[in-house]
């Protein structure tokens, strides 16, 4: 039986909740991904992971509570956004190197007119990435819908020195503040105690 509604396409968050042993059904929300241009990463963060939520909600075809949730790579404040194509990667690869950035995840849980927000914000500093290594990277076919042009799930690990956070962050869903929020709405993992 279904619990709750993921709005996301993302196999990577699918696969986090089926870990926990979660009943859920995916109901993407397909909505306009893109910073004011005042906006913090974590307003901005925050208010993907809602709207999503919202939008699937709409179209929802049962009163269940709808999680939606958002990551964002961000450095030096400035979002990086998804790759527009391979030198864009390249170039975000390239200003990564060597250097720390932060991760901002959040997740959103509604139920009518009820909203609950978490964020998590996972710092990630990089080794060295030769032109050549994150060109081979590029080829691989990884980074091409991943923020800020890697996964640090998959070969893009390789370029990760340390981590001070949310692996699951980073990934994509943070599961700690995600089993919270679900547990607030009445659904449990049976293995977390929020």
């Amino acid at each position: 039986m279904t619990d709750f509604y993921l709005a996301s396409r993302s196999p990577r968050r699918q696969e986090l909740l089926r870990q926990l042993g979660l009943d859920f059904e995916v109901l993407p929300a397909d909505i306009p991904e893109q910073p004011g241009a005042a906006e913090a990463p974590a307003d901005y963060a925050l208010r993907m992971a809602r709207d999503k939520a919202l939008a699937a909600q709409a179209q929802a075809p049962l009163p269940l509570p709808v999680l939606g949730a958002d990551t964002d790579v961000v450095l030096d404040g400035r979002i990086l956004g998804k790759p527009r194509d391979r030198a864009h990667a390249l170039e975000m690869l390239a200003a990564l190197a060597e250097r720390e950035h932060e991760v901002y995840s959040a997740v959103a849980v509604v139920q009518g007119a009820r909203v609950a927000t978490a964020l998590s914000v996972t710092r990630v500093r990089f080794g060295a990435v030769s032109p050549s290594a994150a060109a081979a990277y590029w080829d691989s076919g990884e980074p091409a819908d991943k923020a800020g042009g890697y996964g640090i799930q998959g070969l893009g690990a390789q370029f990760v020195r340390e981590i001070q956070g949310s692996y699951s962050g980073v990934v994509g869903l943070p599961l700690y503040e995600t089993v919270e929020l679900l547990g607030a709405f009445g659904i449990g993992t049976g293995t977390v105690t929020p």
